[in-house]
């Protein structure tokens, strides 16, 4: 299979690359950034493209994909805050190219868009099911929900298998942005002041829970498909870094600025009925996960 991974050198487009790489699959990246040979090999990735992701990089490419894994979106609610015509360019733009190439380069090749539960706005105490009721409370939510509009439209009007896959916080050693990264930075500076009250909460998911389910999802899906990418528990955000600060072993007081960030939704939890329906389960627990992150935190940088 010719398998097209955007954003292949990124976080979640490196570790999926990673996990699909074998005898039967070629892995071609596409997106921007330079890197190295010894990079692309470490990752699994065979020929990288830097450039935009257009129509027009695609048709120079010229090669007719079999699965295309669209990991180049838009990534966090404070980029789009602050580059929203950028954001939306990386969000939806880039989706409508892809899918304008599939339908005029071979129909037959399936799309997976991670996408994410900001589409559908705040939730209260409770899972969030895959549904199609979006109320997005931020840009980059909005941004992703274009994305998901245009994803409906090409499955619709020209038969394209679509599959979308709202994930929830991932996580995983080499990422380094997100709650877990810049907490681990505040309690080595031993300045532990977090946004919020510390009873937000998040579902966990680490990345390698999350290329399994692109893995499993990319074979069984057909047609248009919307799951959700989490574990189905809700941690605070005040537990997270508590777990971060115990595995530091280091006596910090932690602080709440009791100040809520614009576009950040209070509580997320996924409902992963249709996900466990393809026959993956996720199987590495958030505080296994958090306590790995760290130690390997502390080692690189402590």
């Amino acid at each position: 299979m010719n398998i097209l991974i955007t954003g292949a050198i990124g976080f979640l487009g490196r570790n999926t690359a990673k996990k699909l790489n074998n005898k039967k699959n070629r892995i071609i990246g596409l997106g921007r950034g330079k890197t190295s040979s010894e990079f692309l090999k470490s990752w699994g990735i065979d020929k990288w493209y830097e450039s935009e992701i257009n129509f027009e990089t695609l048709i120079k490419i010229n090669i007719k994909f079999d699965l295309i894994i669209h990991c180049g979106g838009g990534s966090s609610v404070a980029f789009s805050n602050s580059n929203p015509i950028e954001d939306f360019d990386n969000s939806a733009k880039t989706t409508l190219s892809l899918l304008e190439y599939i339908r005029k380069s071979n129909v037959k090749c399936k799309f997976i868009y991670p996408s994410s539960p900001a589409v559908l706005g705040n939730f209260s105490n409770k899972d969030i099911k895959p549904v199609k009721d979006f109320k997005p409370i931020s840009l980059y939510g909005l941004n992703k929900q274009v994305a998901e509009e245009i994803c409906l439209h090409y499955n619709r009007n020209f038969g394209i298998n679509i599959g979308i896959i709202r994930f929830f916080s991932i996580y995983g050693n080499d990422l380094k942005k997100q709650l877990l990264w810049d907490a681990c930075n505040k309690i080595k500076s031993n300045s532990a002041t977090f946004f919020g009250t510390g009873s937000e909460t998040r579902d966990w998911i680490h990345v390698n829970d999350a290329v399994d389910l692109i893995q499993i999802f990319s074979q069984k899906f057909n047609g248009l498909k919307i799951i959700n990418g989490g574990t189905g528990i809700a941690t605070t955000n005040k537990t997270i870094i508590e777990m971060i600060s115990s595995n530091f072993q280091r006596s910090i007081k932690i602080k709440f600025n009791n100040k809520v960030k614009e576009g950040d939704p209070q509580h997320y939890c996924a409902n992963i009925l249709e996900s466990l329906s393809f026959g993956w389960v996720p199987k590495i627990k958030v505080e296994s996960g958090v306590k790995n992150y760290v130690r390997n935190y502390i080692k690189l940088y402590d």
